[in-house]
């Protein structure tokens, strides 16, 4: 059991040492390319573990012993300078360029990544409805009691388009705790069935939706790789966003909440149940610090790029002393809630 663990932990820090990688490489590739003056490419916080300064562009690369985040120094970041590279003497939309780029490029690979996986799937689920689920108790269908059919193509579940099979087992799993209206084309007509009732699964103390039918496959063309592709990316991003909201209106308890010793721990387990569970785990991961990051909280990305579109709007920069404040107070924060968040996956491990 050691043994697996201590692999768990190693896995875990390849994943999120190669996502802090490419997201830290996005700022630094647009700093460059907008000739910002960098003084250090960082993987990891705290002691240097290993450090090289390049002869060349005096660019300093190192590599850090707490592997929880990572940074690009730039000159003029968080100071006032008199180098005409500096950070803050760059125009206000190139500022803007090189803050978002970081969770851009988790976006960006978390999409690629996805495509990979739709393309080595032996089967790709469609939206259309193959079979009715049986119960053994002899419980009557929900689905089937509500009127739908074999062969009914659902295309939009409480008003949400939905185009391949896991968009419509979200939009059951996030809304069918209640009845829905469910549109779908049946021998080429349109028809909407009203107050469509789901059985209901309780995990964690939380209800969700539960899809009572089969649906069929589609087949792989290139077209529809791309389709399931596109799709199975955005329905992802969404659920993060939902999630985050789920969260903030009371849905979802502080319990649902994981920091790095969770998320460990669900990497370990994604990778006992195989390899695609797995690299499906790390496209969420790598999707939800892209969208983490854009939230305009203090210390984020997303808290830099707002001070900078009220920037571009007042045209004018905000007091660098009243940011640093802000930003400041954001990162005391951060650390007590990535603390609290540990100690309360600790204790669940436990």
């Amino acid at each position: 059991m050691i043994f697996i663990n201590i692999r768990h932990i190693i896995l875990a820090l390849l994943i999120f040492g190669f996502l802090i990688f490419i997201h830290e490489l996005g700022h630094f590739l647009t700093a460059r390319a907008f000739g910002v003056t960098i003084r250090e490419f960082a993987i990891g916080m705290g002691p240097k573990l290993f450090s090289h300064c390049s002869p060349k562009t005096g660019i300093r690369y190192s590599l850090r012993a707490l592997p929880i985040g990572g940074f690009v120094s730039m000159v003029g970041e968080d100071e006032e300078s008199d180098d005409e590279n500096a950070f803050h003497r760059k125009p206000v939309w190139q500022r803007i360029i090189i803050t978002a780029a970081g969770a851009f490029m988790n976006l960006v690979i978390g999409v690629l990544v996805m495509s990979l996986l739709v393309m080595t799937q032996d089967v790709l689920p469609s939206n259309v409805i193959g079979a009715f689920i049986e119960y053994e108790d002899g419980t009557p269908n929900y689905a089937q009691a509500a009127g739908l059919q074999i062969g009914d193509e659902i295309i939009e579940i409480e008003g949400t388009r939905v185009r391949i099979a896991n968009e419509v087992v979200y939009e059951v799993m996030r809304r069918g705790i209640e009845p829905l209206d469910i549109t779908v084309i049946r021998d080429g007509e349109r028809i909407t069935l009203e107050n469509v009732l789901f059985p209901t699964i309780v995990d964690h103390g939380i209800r969700y939706g539960n899809v009572d039918f089969k649906v069929n496959p589609e087949a792989k063309t290139p077209a529809v790789i791309l389709k399931h592709a596109v799709f199975r990316s955005t329905s992802t991003i969404k659920m993060i966003w939902e999630s985050l909201y789920d969260l903030v209106r009371g849905r979802y308890g502080v319990e649902s909440v994981s920091g790095p010793v969770g998320v460990t721990k669900a990497l370990g387990e994604a990778a006992e149940s195989g390899v695609g569970d797995l690299v499906y785990l790390a496209v969420v991961i790598s999707m939800n610090l892209g969208v983490m990051n854009l939230l305009p909280l203090p210390a984020l990305d997303g808290g830099r790029l707002f001070f900078q579109v009220v920037e571009l709007i007042r045209r004018k920069p905000v007091r660098p002393e009243l940011e640093g404040y802000v930003h400041f107070a954001g990162m005391v924060l951060l650390m007590i809630l990535m603390v609290v968040v540990a100690v309360k996956d600790i204790f669940t491990l436990i």
